[in-house]
């Protein structure tokens, strides 16, 4: 799997020139691009079948990867001072501080939220950063139908920076195959992650 943008949506302060951004910018880069179809390949090879690939083996190899070479705690509760919006998909304990990713499994409104609750964690002060991983547009026709991408989330960017905050950081990492090849399988619903790390 590779990346194919990546965008810092949000950089008030200094955390975007830190060791520690340095280190968890590495590690997400690293999760990500050992994702790999079919297994036993090096590369991440999808089947161009209009809406024919699920979201959430991709996502779990991704997840397994963070928490089991990087020790990430994943679908962590998270704490707000109100009623929490919801369990994060992974996360890293910085000086007592979260940093949270979310991978975009659901539809654009769901990408909505998703970039709210980590947001409202920058603006709460428990998130020391954050990121998101959605596909790009050339992913996107072949992965489950309605799935959030960056262009159609990209619109409303301007949203999300008007946000006051003394400090914060949220990054967008934009994910997209290595190659198409209609003699691979799908990704169906069932596939085991840990079959694509």
């Amino acid at each position: 799997m590779k990346i194919v943008q990546e965008v810092s949506l949000i950089s008030i302060g200094s955390f975007e020139e830190s060791s520690d951004w340095a280190i968890i910018r590495s590690e997400i880069r690293d999760a990500i691009a050992l994702i790999v179809h079919p297994t036993g390949t090096s590369s991440f090879t999808i089947n161009p079948k209009k809406h024919g690939n699920g979201v959430k083996p991709i996502k779990e190899a991704c997840m397994i990867a963070l928490r089991d070479r990087f020790g990430w705690r994943l679908e962590a509760p998270i704490n707000y001072a109100t009623k929490s919006p919801g369990k994060v998909d992974a996360t890293k304990v910085i000086d007592n501080y979260f940093f949270a990713l979310e991978w975009e499994t659901g539809n654009i409104s769901s990408s909505h939220r998703a970039v709210n609750k980590m947001v409202l964690g920058l603006i709460r002060g428990v998130f020391l950063g954050a990121a998101l991983v959605l596909p790009s547009r050339k992913l996107y026709p072949y992965l489950t139908d309605r799935i959030g991408n960056y262009e159609e989330l990209e619109p409303y960017f301007d949203v999300w920076r008007s946000v006051q905050l003394q400090e914060g950081f949220l990054a967008i990492f934009v994910i997209e195959h290595d190659q198409l090849d209609s003699n691979v399988p799908t990704l169906t619903k069932g596939t085991d992650g840990r079959a694509l790390v």
